[in-house]
């Protein structure tokens, strides 16, 4: 490989490791650390990497797929259709340049508009079945998921006052409906619910929730139904499916269409016809941000006729025929009272603005990140000035500049970055060539606090119930020493904590001994080995089968798994040099933790073939049809180019298929590709 070609190769490894990173805080834990803007910045900068090296190109790129996985605890079911996501515009002449390219694209068939308010929740998809009456009853909902594959919420749902449990014949006939249709939009909690519940926790005595959109999804993911009633959530419907296809009529006559069955839909839509009547209604959209009772980020364009749609098809992520214009980030002017340290769970200090509280798109802002000392060295930041601070998507706030005027004069107080870890003690190191500073002290109280709240989260060991207050307690009575004490717990133990009982401690002690049979890939995520994200350690624990296998793999060996380049080859070396770690290890296999795995068998037998799959297979799913590729040495895309070798098809195969019959593609079926993994072609 080049010098060029591999200095691309590690540029886009750790995009993907980062975007993949933000793609899990925003889409599984719905924590996000970064604006949309920054999120988007991102992935534009992967694109144009891998537009420039098509060759380092992999399906599972960011870029190549929907969303983020799924959380757990909840049953996962197949989407009808992928539930797609939407390319951004920011400005005007970003939506003028979609605008001319759908035009473009379009020819002679009819372009027109609709213009909708982009709500700010979470993404559903509801089934409706016949009923014995001949109307339609609700028989599913889905979270969106990874856009492939969502949570079964339908418990959840049917709390939902704004749906409807079934819809009468009359109505479907009226609407000229069938009963087995589907509908999907967002769910979102209004500002005065959001209000009243904040108020109901501080009561209790409940740390409040972050913002409506958050709150909506975590209620949405509740397991006990009666908390997801007292909430009040609303769903606006925007789509309407029948057999897996969008309702053919169009966009705004879906509105309409939804309307006539007794679904809420949004009534701030409009048909527009051109750039300056987009913006005129973005204008008016964001004049009444505000007074709604309920978030928006933006404003959501799509091509109205089912037609035209059609016709200008999708990406490998979003359909061309519809675009999301995002509003600009909130912000608002405080000032910085002083600088606080926070430790990590892998010993990272990140300095935090403790600010004078200021009101910023619905709530009330008190602290906000810094980064790192070269981001307060890059700022000029003193203690005692006043700064901006923005909200961008209603993530984590920043600090984005300090304000230098007569109405806010500077601060005299210079930040010392701090030469020893403020929870411990110890020496804090900086790594050459490395922004942060950390703490080196494997003991640190704040590292283990950071290490068991990891350890239990649900995408990692999935033990609920170990939250913050029942961790700092067990750090407190010295309980537990590091994460495999957690293993030693008993029901006497945990009923003596405050707040608890024999029941709750039970329940605790049941997800404790639960999580023994997580499996290696949660274990590898368990520890903290920096850079080794979800993604990573499937694989990890794919190759190697086995926790043994995985810390006496060479360099060399790690680096063949696939994402897997020197960078997270030494920090899985340097973990697992460590005596404690290794330790660690010894005292998890004692109490009964499986860290072992299926061993995933490659083969060569499609190596240097590139697939796309496309259309409903009669037994597997894409995902499963994919793994077998890939496994077999193949590769899936999700476009069909010149460079495509075989497009697999299933029943209802849409404009992949009609491309490369144009490209002169070879069509197999799903018979076909098993030939073809069978050796028999």
């Amino acid at each position: 490989m080049s010098g060029a070609k591999d200095n691309a190769q590690k540029r886009i490894e750790a995009l993907r490791a980062e975007l993949r990173r933000h793609e899990h805080l925003y889409y599984v834990l719905d924590a996000p650390e970064v604006s949309d803007a920054e999120f988007d910045a991102l992935m534009n900068k992967l694109k144009e990497l891998e537009a420039e090296h098509p060759e380092l190109v992999t399906p599972d790129s960011p870029s190549q797929r929907v969303g983020g996985k799924p959380a757990d605890g909840f049953k996962k079911a197949q989407h009808s259709r992928p539930m797609l996501s939407l390319d951004n515009a920011y400005s005007a002449d970003e939506l003028a340049a979609w605008e001319r390219r759908v035009r473009e694209l379009a020819g002679s068939l009819p372009v027109e508009f609709t213009a909708e308010l982009k709500l700010d929740g979470l993404s559903i998809a509801i089934q409706y079945a016949p009923d014995e009456k001949g109307g339609a009853r609700l028989a599913s909902g889905l979270t969106r998921g990874d856009g492939q594959i969502g949570e079964d919420v339908t418990t959840n749902i049917r709390t939902i006052r704004s749906v409807p449990l079934s819809i009468g014949a009359d109505r479907l006939k009226k609407a000229g409906m069938p009963q087995t249709f589907e509908v999907r939009g967002e769910v979102v909690m209004p500002a005065e619910a959001f209000r009243l519940m904040n108020e109901e926790r501080e009561r209790e005595g409940l740390p409040a929730f972050v913002n409506p959109r958050n709150s909506a999804a975590g209620t949405l993911r509740t397991l006990e139904p009666s908390i997801v009633a007292q909430r009040r959530l609303v769903f606006f419907a925007y789509f309407l499916l029948e057999n897996g296809e969008y309702f053919a009529a169009g966009q705004s006559a879906t509105l309409d269409k939804l309307t006539a069955l007794g679904f809420r839909v949004n009534p701030h839509r409009e048909r527009v016809q051109s750039t300056e009547q987009m913006m005129k209604f973005i204008d008016n959209a964001e004049a009444q941000r505000e007074s709604l009772g309920y978030e928006i980020d933006g404003v959501v364009l799509k091509v109205d006729a089912h037609q035209t749609q059609q016709r200008l098809g999708y990406t490998g992520k979003a359909p061309r025929w519809a675009i999301a214009y995002k509003f600009t980030a909130r912000a608002g002017i405080t000032k910085v009272n002083e600088i606080s340290i926070q430790v990590g769970r892998t010993g990272k200090l990140t300095p935090v603005a403790e600010l004078e509280p200021v009101f910023i798109g619905g709530t009330t802002v008190s602290r906000a990140t810094l980064h790192n000392a070269d981001f307060i060295a890059g700022l000029g930041l003193k203690i005692g000035d006043w700064v901006k601070v923005e909200r961008g998507g209603d993530v984590i706030p920043k600090v984005v500049e300090v304000v230098d005027d007569k109405e806010h004069p500077r601060g005299h107080k210079n930040f010392a970055f701090p030469t020893h870890c403020p929870e411990c003690g110890s020496e804090v190191v900086r790594a050459e060539g490395e922004a942060d500073y950390r703490c080196v002290n494997a003991d640190c109280p704040a590292m283990l606090r950071e290490s068991l709240l990891h350890f239990g989260r649900r995408e990692v060991m999935n033990i609920e119930g170990l939250g913050e207050a029942v961790v700092q307690q067990l750090l407190e009575k010295k309980l537990v020493r590091s994460v495999a004490d957690l293993y030693t717990l008993t029901v006497d133990q945990l009923a003596a904590l405050d707040r608890f009982a024999e029941k709750s401690a039970t329940a605790l002690v049941d997800q404790i001994e639960k999580s023994k049979k997580a499996g290696l890939a949660r274990v590898i995520m368990g520890f903290g080995i920096r850079f080794v994200g979800e993604r990573t350690a499937e694989l990890l624990a794919e190759e190697f089968g086995s926790i043994d296998a995985l810390i006496s793999a060479s360099a060399e060996e790690l680096e063949r798994v696939e994402e897997v380049g020197p960078r997270i080859s030494q920090a899985i070396l340097e973990f697992f040099a460590q005596e404690k770690n290794r330790t660690l290890v010894d005292h998890l296999r004692e109490a009964g933790v499986d860290m072992t795995a299926e061993k995933k068998v490659r083969t060569a037998q499609l190596a240097g073939l590139t697939f796309v799959l496309t259309g409903t297979l009669p037994t597997l799913s894409r995902d499963e049809a994919k793994r077998m590729i890939e496994a077999a040495g193949g590769k899936a895309s999700g476009s069909v180019s010149k460079k495509t070798n075989y497009v697999v098809a299933g029943e209802e195969a849409g404009s992949k298929l009609d491309k490369a019959r144009e490209l002169g593609v070879s069509v197999i079926d799903e018979a076909g590709l098993m030939q073809l993994l069978n050796g028999n072609a």
